[in-house]
């Protein structure tokens, strides 16, 4: 059948397909912004574990607020924030925990600094920290029912009383009080939300994240390499020194060398646990966190990053793989939430294995079978709070990235027939972030009492 249009009829449509084309280039630009939005939020450097770097940065907009140094200050977290800050080394301290940490933000009391608030420290400002914890002014406590990441502070001097809360992301105040008059007060739209993914944000998907990737200007992207360049620093800085339980110096070391050798693979699991174990230490080397999380920044860099130099990648190549690798953390975690009781490093292994099959010259399907390994295999793993050994558990996590991608480049994959994978990556994304985020809730709950009961 052969069907003749008018020329008015032809006129149309073409008038109909601009409109569509131009509507979509238009629609494509706005959600690039929103994504380019999301990486520069999410992608930030940070010194020390980013959860008592936000308890101190509270702290220090308490005390600010105050204007002078309290008598007293009173300090409420969550059950996710106290486990993370438990048992970590803190910058520049030789000291463990809380307490030094509330008191470094008490000493400097400016919260312009963010995730950075421990950058500044000196030998003076330690001394004056370690002799505010002697003298006993501080206490913590677990607060029950609130977001999973929540701290409130509560400072006091006499008859002057100020009371902040951050929430839901680690540089997020939602609340600020001084003697009774309000400051700020945004908990309604913050709290009262499920609190997962804020409601403004762009909702990724794995199409978008790859689309993103691998079709944007690479000037419009260039600036991921800043990550690289930081995230490299600290694993050099690590090797040269001795930190936790020099993870990385063992597997680089004489009996590394001597059962494992020296492979793509070794190096990969070397830089990415030396920088892990530097941070999880206390050493005040700064690394590039996504998600607000130092460890998931490094372990979805620094696995990519040594891969790429060692199979001599471009610099577009590297600069893609990074940008896939950090957004698709980005994707995960806007459903998981930035604290649950599933491991860090298996979100950003997830990133790491596709950056790997990427480099690899996976197609898209390949980096969607790369991403279902991921979930087949390392699901399930417990976070136990910030602690040295944290880089014993990045390194299984970069283990099973290099294995899922190389399965994926076989065209192997976890089927759907198989445990909680699904033929569509993305519903497998979403079963792995409801295990982590509503299934292991009670598991969260039992690792705090062990933990606290020690």
């Amino acid at each position: 059948m052969i069907i003749i249009l008018t020329a008015n009829v032809q006129k149309k449509i073409t008038f109909v397909l601009v409109f569509l084309r131009e509507n979509r280039v238009h629609m494509d630009n706005i959600t690039q912004s929103q994504i380019l939005h999301l990486i520069h939020r999410e992608i930030l450097p940070a010194i020390g574990c980013t959860e008592p770097a936000a308890v101190a940065l509270a702290t220090a907009k308490a005390v600010e607020t105050l204007g002078k140094v309290p008598e007293r200050t009173e300090v409420y977290l969550s059950a996710n924030v106290l486990k993370n800050a438990m048992g970590v080394g803190i910058p520049g301290t030789g000291m463990v925990g809380l307490p030094i940490a509330i008191a470094l933000g008490t000493v400097i009391a400016d919260a312009s600094y963010g995730l950075e608030v421990l950058k500044m420290l000196t030998p003076e400002i330690v001394a004056q920290a370690k002799e505010i914890v002697n003298g006993k002014s501080i206490s913590v406590s677990l607060k029950e029912e609130v977001h999973k990441l929540y701290i409130e502070v509560i400072c006091i001097s006499g008859t002057d009383r100020v009371k902040v809360i951050l929430a839901q992301q680690h540089t997020q105040f939602v609340y600020i009080e001084k003697n009774g008059t309000v400051e700020l007060d945004i908990r309604s739209s913050v709290l009262e939300s499920d609190g997962v993914c804020p409601e403004e944000d762009l909702l990724l998907s794995y199409d978008l994240v790859y689309r993103f990737a691998t079709e944007m200007p690479l000037e419009e992207i260039r600036f991921i390499c800043q990550t690289a360049e930081l995230n490299r620093e600290a694993a050099r800085s690590s090797l040269a020194g001795s930190y936790g339980h020099s993870v990385g110096k063992t597997i680089s070391g004489t009996y590394g060398r001597k059962y494992m050798g020296e492979s793509v693979f070794t190096r990969m699991l070397t830089v990415t646990a030396a920088a892990c174990d530097a941070r999880m230490d206390g050493a005040m080397i700064p690394v590039m966190s996504n998600s607000g999380s130092g460890n998931q920044g490094i372990a979805a860099t620094l696995p990519v990053i040594s891969f790429a130099e060692d199979i001599r990648a471009t610099e577009e190549q590297l600069i893609r793989t990074l940008v896939m690798s950090n957004l698709l953390v980005i994707y995960i975690k806007q459903s998981l939430g930035r604290l649950s009781a599933l491991c860090g490093c298996v979100v950003a292994a997830i990133g790491a294995s596709s950056g790997i099959t990427y480099l690899m010259g996976g197609d898209r399907i390949q980096i969607s079978y790369a991403i279902k390994n991921m979930i087949g295999n390392i699901t399930g793993m417990i976070c136990d709070g910030a602690k040295p050994s944290c880089a014993l558990k990045v390194s299984s996590g970069v283990s099973t990235a290099m294995l899922s991608a190389m399965m994926a480049m076989e065209d192997k994959v976890v089927t759907a027939m198989e445990g909680i994978i699904d033929e569509d990556v993305d519903k497998t994304i979403a079963n792995l972030t409801r295990i982590g985020s509503k299934g292991m809730e009670t598991t969260d709950k039992m690792v705090l009492d062990i933990m606290t009961g020690k």
